[in-house]
């Protein structure tokens, strides 16, 4: 029935026949906005497109001498496609993405107006980086920065209603060649990560690995609301989280909604949003309820470590795009909501080679199974030394209320193994000094038995930060909002430690080089034994253990941040170049700036809603209960219960006004406050505290004053309405 019929029947009846249109395959339509393989194989000569793809795939550096090809290649895809303009798209530190797009117009040499794009404007181009953050690197007017293209993620093409823009993702760099971005960081930690891994694997005998990978898989958790209440809530639309909030009567506590039925709004939404993700390449493979009521998750297929990156903050833009669209806003802030789970993203890590080995998935060769005794004892050593950057990396104003709660791992960063690989690496402990053929044989033989991923070698503990989950590691402790490219950082750079304090033991060795690399080993896992934990992270004990073992617990990201600028920290950067002393310093100051003003706007924006929202609504409740009081009263009927009420309301009244008064003056404290650690530290604690404390009292009104006067949309219609 054709769509005129359908409009006649409509008029006639009152009856629409629903024509149903099934979605696109994803396999037709994946990547049909991405400069991929495919196009970029009908757009470039054969020579050419090799090169593209030995820079892309192999790690050689990029010949330039192909860039004006690549360049003409990549503009005419662009242009056949619908696109009038095109940006480098950068990761500046102050989280998010940026762009700024020029169009493709240029004068010819007789002056006419021609679409061009040159050799240059896709290798670089200049944004003014005068606004953006640089920890006091830069001055206001040393302006310039410098994006550079990053040819290993493909190009991609932007729609808005009527145009489209050719995004190139790039690095960013100041004139005077200092990291102002996030993804350069990434990008040098996988070269650190690379050259040390190699210097090892060739030691150990393996000559045919050229190159490192390092595979991510992304968990993505979020929460969808009704944009009808969001737009109530200021605190949500500022903050991204509830300042204020009574429990609801039904949270999660049913524990129904966890994998339970998706609504069909909510699938709706989710057939848009995964066809949206596949035309851009990003290949979302898992869709599921969450725990938290209107909570859910979106998981894609591992790619390699700087594209699934940079598909993740794709997804997150993506994500809140589609959701307007089906009058919903999504939430990415770790805890939106107390007293339900909040929203991180699980970060699935492993090691490889251009050879398809994956180092954290045992197999028959034994060269392989040394790689994989090699890489758990690297990632033992990191953790073990350099635990504390992980929970830094994973720190800011969200994620300090998140971490540590029953959701989310604690801020005590350690590692579980499993049953099974535990008893063998508690064998390998076990042998003696000189290990015999007959034990090597044996662990061997134990090694080469491992099960494939698919048999599962241990269960899963969901309360550990760093857990190893068959062929992978899955790190638990980012937030939901944040870029996975600075946890990455951190588990390259540590792991890169790790094997390198491998390396150092093993050079000056003779002989059977794999057997002194068991004992190695057995060394390594005496040392580490205290990062070991296959217990339950939750319980209150592991937290006087963990003391006891002498593992750091940083609970707020003022305190977090500083074990950046640690002596062995500062180091390990410089070490393996990843931030000189001052680039890592600039990194922190900005980090302690962005928690400053996020943690001003929440207690700023608190206050004007006590004042505007709040409190006239309980005013007008107290008037309307001393109404109904005075009115009884003269009609000769006394009501002491009325009266108590007035009084108890009264005193809720200047109790929440006491409290507002308390938070501006600390405010006012914060303020005066030059030191930025200082002021970090203050807006952490007190601040906090005082906020905390003109919560319990606002949500006691909440709970007290009349559904019709309350003007902030409630925890019972936001967690159970979309």
């Amino acid at each position: 029935m054709t769509t005129l019929e359908n409009v006649i029947l409509t008029l006639l009846t009152g009856e629409y026949n629903v024509v149903e249109e099934n979605m696109p395959k994803a396999s037709v339509i994946f990547g049909e906005l991405t400069f991929n393989k495919k196009a970029m194989r009908e757009k470039l000569n054969q020579d050419v497109f090799e090169k593209l793809i030995a820079t892309i795939e192999s790690g050689m550096p990029l010949d330039l001498s192909i860039a004006a090809d690549v360049a003409h290649a990549m503009k005419e895809w662009a242009i056949e496609n619908g696109a009038t303009h095109f940006t480098h798209w950068f990761q500046p530190q102050r989280g998010g993405t940026a762009e700024k797009h020029d169009a493709f117009i240029n004068y010819s040499e007789n002056n006419e107006i021609i679409e061009r794009f040159s050799a240059s404007q896709l290798i670089q181009s200049e944004p003014d980086a005068s606004s953006f953050p640089s920890g006091g690197m830069r001055s206001t007017f040393e302006a310039r920065g410098y994006t550079a293209w990053d040819p290993t993620s493909p190009a991609f093409l932007l729609e808005a209603q009527n145009t489209k823009t050719l995004v190139i993702p790039s690095v960013f760099l100041s004139w005077t060649g200092a990291v102002l971005d996030i993804k350069t960081p990434l990008l040098r930690s996988e070269k650190a990560l690379n050259d040390v891994v190699i210097k090892l694997l060739r030691l150990l005998g393996n000559r045919s690995t050229k190159r490192i990978k390092i595979y991510l898989g992304a968990e993505q958790e979020y929460f969808l609301v009704n944009r009808k209440f969001y737009n109530s809530r200021p605190d949500l639309q500022n903050c991204g989280r509830t300042i204020f909030g009574a429990p609801p009567a039904k949270g999660q506590q049913m524990e129904d909604h966890y994998f339970g039925a998706i609504k069909e709004k909510v699938l709706d939404f989710m057939e848009a949003f995964d066809n949206e993700l596949y035309r851009r390449g990003i290949p979302a493979k898992t869709r599921h309820n969450e725990v938290a009521p209107n909570q859910f998750e979106i998981a894609p297929l591992y790619e390699i470590a700087n594209l699934a990156n940079d598909h993740n903050l794709q997804l997150m833009d993506i994500l809140k795009r589609i959701a307007r669209k089906f009058d919903m806003e999504a939430l990415l802030h770790e805890k939106p909501f107390a007293g339900v789970n909040g929203s991180g993203k699980h970060v699935n890590w492993s090691i490889g080679d251009d050879n398809g080995a994956n180092f954290l998935e045992p197999s028959k060769s034994p060269l392989k199974n040394i790689s994989f005794l090699m890489t758990i004892g690297a990632i033992l050593l990191g953790v073990n030394k350099f635990g504390g950057l992980l929970r830094a990396a994973v720190a800011d104003a969200g994620n300090d209320h998140r971490l540590g709660a029953n959701e989310a791992p604690p801020a005590i960063m350690s590692v579980y193994l499993g049953e099974y690989l535990n008893g063998i690496l508690n064998e390998i402990e076990g042998i003696g000094e000189k290990p015999t053929d007959k034990q090597l044989a044996h662990i061997n033989l134990g090694v080469q038995n491992l099960p494939r991923v698919a048999k599962d070698i241990s269960d899963r503990n969901r309360t550990s930060p760093v857990a190893f989950t068959g062929n992978k590691f899955e790190f638990r402790a980012c937030g939901s909002s944040q870029n996975i490219a600075e946890p990455v950082t951190i588990l390259n750079l540590i792991v890169a430690y790790g094997y390198d304090e491998i390396y150092n033991r093993l050079k000056n060795k003779h002989g059977d080089i794999k057997a002194h690399a068991v004992v190695v080993l057995k060394d390594i896992l005496k040392e580490t034994k205290r990062v070991r934990f296959e217990g339950n992270n939750y319980a209150l004990d592991w937290h006087k253990e963990a003391e006891q073992r002498g593992l750091p617990n940083v609970k707020d990201t003022s305190k977090a941040l500083e074990l950046f600028l640690e002596k062995s920290a500062v180091e390990l950067f410089k070490n393996y170049r990843v931030l000189t002393d001052r680039e890592l310093e600039s990194k922190i100051e900005i980090k302690l700036e962005a928690y400053i003003k996020v943690k001003d706007i929440e207690f700023k924006t608190g206050i004007n809603m006590v004042k505007t929202m709040v409190l006239p609504s309980l005013l007008r409740h107290i008037t309307q209960v001393a109404g109904a009081a005075a009115a009884i009263n003269s009609a000769g009927v006394s009501s002491a219960s009325l009266k108590q009420e007035v009084t108890m309301l009264e005193k809720l009244f200047s109790k929440i006004k006491t409290c507002v008064g308390e938070l501006e003056q600390i405010l006012t404290e914060c303020e005066n406050i030059s030191d930025i650690h200082k002021q970090a530290h203050l807006y952490a604690e007190k601040a906090s505290e005082k906020l905390s404390a003109l919560r319990a009292v606002v949500d006691s009104a909440e709970e007290l004053v009349a559904d019709d006067l309350w003007p902030l949309a409630k925890y019972q219609q936001i967690l159970n309405i979309l």
